[in-house]
C-alpha cells in the first residue's frame, strides 16, 4: 500500500491550532477550521491532520461541518475549534457566527459607545457570535452539535474561543473571551456547564479583563493611546505548584502605531479558577498567539500556536516550554518540527 501523502507546519493553513496527544494510537491530531471560500474543501468546518511525530502530518480530514440547520450561518467559518475527552466521549469547541444578527452597542447609562474608524467607515456592529459545543464518540468525529439552537454562553453575549475546564471537585466550566467590539475591554469569563456539557448552569462569572495584560503598564497615557484591549484565545493548565495558568492572546500597541498580536499568560496562585489572577509577562511576540500547551509522547511539554495574523500566510509554530511552578516558560524554538 502506498503511504499517504503527508506534509509539514509550514505548508498547512493553520489559524488557532490546537493538538490531541491520543496515547491509545501514539498519534497527535491538529485540529483547525477551514472555509470552501478560501481552500479546496467545499462548505465550513474543522478539519484535523494526524502526525506520529509533529513534524509530518497527514490530511485533511473533515470532522465537523457548520450545519445549515443550527442558528449560525453555515457561510461563516469557525473559529478556535478544540476537543477534548470527557467521561469517554469527545467533545468539541468552537465558534459560530451569525451576522444578519445584530446586538446592541455597548452602553453604560445613556451612552451609547459604537466602535467605528476614524474616517467613518462602517463599524464593527456587534452581531450575534458563540462558543458550541458538538460531541462525538471517535477522536476523528463526525462531531455533531449538542444544541443546534444557541450557542452555550449568553446569546446576547459576544462570546469565542471557548475552552473546557473541569475543576478539582469534577465540575465542568466553559471559560470563554468576551469579545471587545461589545464590552471595549475584554474580558474572559466562566460559566459552569451541565454534566453532559450540553447547557450552562447559573449566571457567567468574571475572571479579569485584557487591560490587566503586563505590557499594558509600559504604554504612556496619550489622547491617541487607547490600546486594543482585545481578550483571546483561552487555554488553562495546572501547574507542578498546584498553581493555575491560563494562556491568552491580545494585541501590542507599538509606538509607530501597528498592533501587533502576542502570546502572554496570567496566574492564579491559588488554584482556584476564579482567582485572584497575576499578569506575567510576554511569552511569544512578533505576531504570533492563540496559543496551547500539550504533552509530548517522549515527556516533553509542547506549545503551539499561529503566526502570521491578519496575513495571507499564517502557519503553526512550535516551542518547548518548562513548568517553573508559577508559570510557564520558553526553553527552545522548534523550528525543525514546523519549518524543516
Amino acid at each position: 500500500m502506498t503511504p499517504a501523502p503527508t506534509q509539514t507546519l509550514d505548508q498547512i493553513p493553520v489559524h488557532d491550532p490546537f493538538v490531541v496527544a491520543d496515547a491509545s494510537t501514539g498519534r497527535y491530531h491538529l485540529f483547525t477550521a477551514f472555509d470552501g471560500r478560501r481552500g479546496p474543501i467545499p462548505g465550513t468546518g474543522v478539519v484535523s491532520y494526524t502526525s506520529g511525530n509533529l513534524r509530518d502530518w497527514s490530511g485533511p480530514n473533515v470532522v465537523f461541518r457548520v450545519p445549515s440547520d443550527s442558528w449560525a450561518d453555515p457561510d461563516a467559518a469557525p473559529w478556535a475549534p478544540e476537543v477534548h475527552e470527557y467521561r469517554g466521549r469527545y467533545y468539541l469547541f468552537t465558534t459560530l457566527h451569525q451576522p444578519a444578527t445584530e446586538l446592541p452597542w455597548p452602553q453604560r447609562g445613556s451612552t451609547v459607545f459604537e466602535v467605528r474608524a476614524a474616517d467613518g467607515a462602517p463599524g464593527r456592529r456587534p452581531t450575534a457570535r458563540g462558543t458550541v459545543i458538538a460531541v462525538a464518540d471517535a477522536l476523528d468525529g463526525p462531531f455533531e452539535l449538542v444544541r443546534p439552537d444557541r450557542a452555550i454562553p449568553p446569546p446576547e453575549f459576544m462570546t469565542l474561543d471557548g475552552t473546557l475546564f473541569v475543576d478539582e471537585q469534577g465540575t465542568p466550566f466553559m471559560v470563554y473571551a468576551h469579545e471587545w467590539v461589545q464590552t471595549i475591554d475584554g474580558t474572559f469569563e466562566a460559566i459552569q456547564l451541565s454534566p453532559d456539557l450540553d447547557t450552562a448552569v447559573g449566571d457567567p462569572m468574571h475572571l479579569f479583563r485584557a487591560s490587566e495584560g503586563s505590557w499594558l503598564r509600559e504604554w504612556t497615557p496619550s489622547a491617541g493611546a487607547l490600546a486594543p484591549y482585545i481578550s483571546d484565545g483561552c487555554q488553562l493548565r495546572r501547574l507542578s505548584s498546584g498553581a493555575l495558568t491560563m494562556l491568552w492572546a491580545s494585541y501590542r500597541r507599538h509606538p509607530d502605531g501597528h498592533d501587533e498580536y502576542i502570546e502572554t499568560s496570567a496566574t492564579s496562585p491559588s488554584g482556584s479558577l476564579f482567582g485572584p489572577w497575576v499578569q506575567n509577562g510576554i511569552l511569544v511576540e512578533g505576531n504570533a498567539g492563540h496559543g496551547m500547551v500539550f504533552d509530548g509522547f517522549d515527556g516533553t511539554s509542547y506549545l503551539i500556536l499561529h503566526r502570521g495574523m491578519n496575513t495571507p500566510v499564517v502557519r503553526a509554530e512550535i516551542f518547548e516550554v518548562a513548568d517553573d511552578g508559577d508559570q510557564l516558560r520558553i526553553v527552545a524554538d522548534r523550528r525543525d518540527l514546523y519549518r524543516p
